[in-house]
């Protein structure tokens, strides 16, 4: 299992999800709301669109703006059941669980956390 910098270095190597940032309006929005405003959203997010074992519209449900962790989930490689499959190995058609949805939402927030310290 990798750790969350192993991950988010990984990430980085991929030119298509290194280019993801949040924009001044984006950082605004969360400085506005407060992270644990954004945890929540994020864990929301991630139950109804990433969860379930059955998404309808898989691969087309997180749009590429809009919100903060829209972004973060695309940049993360955990916008769709596809790409968790391909980069975590995160078998679909199976109810994702509480420790991965857990984990799913830590990383996301590990990189926004980064994006705002400008890392």
């Amino acid at each position: 299992m990798q750790t969350m910098d192993s991950a988010l270095q990984r990430l980085q190597a991929s030119t298509f999800r290194a280019g993801f940032h949040l924009e001044e309006k984006d950082k605004a929005y969360i400085r506005e709301k407060g992270m644990d405003t954004i945890r929540r959203h994020t864990q929301d997010f991630v139950r109804q669109r990433l969860a379930p074992a059955d998404i309808p519209n898989d691969g087309k449900q997180t749009p590429m703006r809009g919100h903060p962790v829209f972004l973060a989930q695309h940049a993360c490689a955990c916008c769709c059941r596809g790409c968790l499959n391909k980069w975590y190995r995160v078998p679909k058609g199976i109810e994702l669980n509480d420790r991965q949805q857990e984990s799913i939402v830590n990383l996301l927030m590990a990189w926004i956390e980064r994006q705002m310290q400008g890392k």
